[in-house]
């Protein structure tokens, strides 16, 4: 990982310098759904990493019946906007791939930057269940930053609290019970 190229940003230098003299490996992740939101990412890593917009070609972004996250799979002509997380840590990969849990594999696909058109190799999560019956539609994040952020987070929070137990419930039944719990309080999912 060289850090004599020009046009580095001061952030970015730094954040490889940190990555190096920690013995980690930077990843970059491409995320569009509920982990473009700095405070869901923030709780999950105690930090909110660089980033940059950017889009997925090839790809549909899905609403899933009952959940308020989205999926995305492969169609061969949509777009999936979203953004990379740059200089992800091994660590922070490994807490991500376990709040992603059994639903998604982590895939190597290639975005570009909207800002400078530039192609980027990053890897994404994508559902494993192409056949769902669960997949519809189009996932809408300004509308999710409206209606369920602030729940979203909170059930975060709550996963993160329930890991540190003995018998840790996983990501998926966490927010099964939470978003039941909140569904039964006069919320529904969709």
């Amino acid at each position: 990982m060289s850090l004599s190229r020009r046009n580095w940003t001061e952030s970015e230098r730094q954040s490889k310098m940190s990555m190096l003299s920690r013995g980690k490996a930077a990843h970059d992740l491409f995320v569009y759904g509920s982990l473009q939101e700095p405070e869901v990412v923030n709780a999950l890593l105690n930090r909110v990493p660089d980033h940059v917009s950017a889009v997925l070609s090839g790809f549909h972004r899905f609403r899933l019946k009952g959940r308020v996250y989205p999926t995305i799979l492969p169609d061969g002509t949509g777009e999936v906007t979203g953004m990379v997380l740059k200089g992800i840590t091994d660590d922070e990969l490994k807490m991500l791939d376990e709040f992603e849990d059994v639903e998604y594999d982590r895939k190597a696909v290639e975005v570009v930057l909207t800002d400078t058109s530039e192609e980027l190799p990053v890897e994404t999560y994508v559902w494993k269940n192409k056949d769902d019956p669960d997949l519809y539609g189009e996932w809408d994040f300004e509308a999710w930053k409206r209606h369920d952020k602030e729940c979203f987070v909170t059930a975060t929070k709550k996963f993160l609290e329930e890991r540190r137990l003995p018998e840790a419930k996983t990501r998926i039944d966490t927010f099964k019970t939470f978003f039941k719990q909140d569904s039964e309080n006069g919320k529904p999912l969709d």
